[in-house]
């Protein structure tokens, strides 16, 4: 059995994120879209919830596509008031 190197591991885990980082800068798209992926997933279950009929939770799954207009327009009442 191998004794971990532990300096070692962490200059080769440095290396690999600094490769990485190169390679792909659109790091910050990516966790957007799971933010957005978690949230569309809250607002569907949310609204299919509190659906009354079958159309109501149609309506539902519509918006929790644009969950995000939702929250930014209540952010700015609330600031404007």
């Amino acid at each position: 059995m191998t004794k971990f190197d532990n300096k070692n591991f962490q200059k080769k885990l440095k290396k690999k994120i600094k490769k990485s980082i190169g390679k792909n800068k659109n790091l910050t798209i990516k966790a957007k879209s799971g933010f957005y992926s978690l949230g569309f997933v809250g607002a569907a279950v949310f609204y299919i919830s509190t659906a009354t009929d079958f159309w109501m939770g149609v309506l539902g799954i519509l918006k929790a596509i644009v969950w995000p207009a939702f929250l930014v327009f209540a952010a700015l009442q609330n600031l404007a008031s």
